[in-house]
């Protein structure tokens, strides 16, 4: 698989707002399969299918402990791929991120 190709599944995984959800729910930290199936109106299956699709792209990780399994977000997968990304499209984005994007930064004229 390319880089491009690899990448690529990255954004379809995260073009599903139930999966973007998903991954919001796991900033918090590490949620078993049941946990996060039960915070929608949606099928276990299908949640289990959305899990699927983000650990492909590799935007979480998953370890059994006992009968459950446990996911994390996997932060440096989805931050350096946006990140590739922005600095090819619009570099000048880089340094706005830096600047301006910082939880708690001050924006100019605040």
């Amino acid at each position: 698989m390319t880089e491009a190709q690899d990448e690529a599944g990255v954004f379809r995984a995260l073009a599903d707002p139930t999966r973007r959800q998903i991954l919001e729910d796991l900033r918090g930290g590490e949620l078993a399969a049941g946990e996060i199936a039960a915070r929608f109106a949606i099928s276990a299956p299908s949640i289990s299918r959305h899990l699927g699709v983000l650990k492909r792209a590799g935007l979480v990780t998953e370890r059994r402990e006992g009968n459950r399994i446990l996911y994390a977000l996997a932060q440096d997968r989805l931050a350096t791929s946006i990140g590739r990304f922005l600095s090819a499209v619009c570099p000048e984005q880089i340094v706005l991120r830096h600047t301006t994007w910082r939880p708690g930064a001050r924006r100019e004229g605040s």
